[in-house]
């Protein structure tokens, strides 16, 4: 069996085409494990420039774990090689500001990257920026959300754990599917009205005023995600 490192583009997909049917031998699964943990040198890489050279604290995992993976290609159509989250850091901005300001200085940093804007065509609600970076081969993705998007980004995986892993996309228990969907809409609202009054310079006309908006906001998602059954403890 040959390491990850030396197969080919093709031999990948045609590994997580097996995997995806579920004609998977242990060799497979070694291969897999293999290639997953291929991604780590570019891991460790990206972080360390967005520590050196951008001053930001960066967390994430240096490869997603072989369920995740296997599960992510029988859900989508994407190839084994074209996967761009199998490693990957997040970045937590204080709104959308910041937010497209980090974006901008992540694309300063690395030579080639590709911007997935995931704020204006949301995935089941979720929203955030994702800055694709390459690093020899293997694509690295880092996550920019906003606080509030973190915290919905934390509700959505809470319900999925406790109540039913399907409800992250969009299935499973319709009336938690369709409060995310509502929560997500909100705080696209309130950031995408707070970007417009920075962008005009009218923030401080109403700055107290949406400071307070924002705060109760705030304490209403994480009253929510604490009151997830199952969820204190864990």
């Amino acid at each position: 069996m040959l390491p990850s490192s030396q197969l080919s583009k093709n031999q990948i997909d045609r590994l997580g085409a097996r995997l995806r049917k579920g004609d998977i031998s242990d060799d497979d699964l070694r291969l897999l494990d293999s290639y997953r943990r291929s991604f780590s040198e570019g891991y460790e890489d990206v972080v360390s420039r967005i520590r050196d050279e951008l001053g930001l604290e960066p967390t994430g995992r240096p490869a997603k774990s072989t369920t995740s993976i296997i599960e992510k290609l029988r859900r989508e159509s994407v190839r084994l090689s074209q996967m761009q989250d199998i490693a990957g850091c997040r970045l937590t901005a204080a709104d959308i500001v910041e937010q497209n300001d980090i974006a901008s200085r992540l694309g300063s940093v690395f030579e080639k990257v590709t911007i997935v804007d995931r704020r204006e065509h949301p995935s089941h609600g979720y929203r955030a920026v994702h800055v694709i970076v390459g690093f020899r081969g293997k694509l690295i993705e880092i996550q920019i959300r906003t606080s509030f998007q973190h915290l919905w980004a934390e509700l959505s995986e809470k319900f999925s754990d406790m109540v039913n892993p399907g409800i992250k996309y969009g299935s499973g228990d319709n009336e938690i599917v369709t409060s995310l969907a509502r929560t997500s809409r909100l705080i696209a609202l309130v950031e995408t009205l707070e970007k417009q009054l920075v962008d005009d310079k009218l923030l401080g006309e109403v700055e107290e005023e949406l400071s307070k908006a924002k705060q109760l906001l705030l304490e209403l998602l994480e009253e929510t995600r604490e009151n997830i059954p199952g969820a204190r403890g864990d």
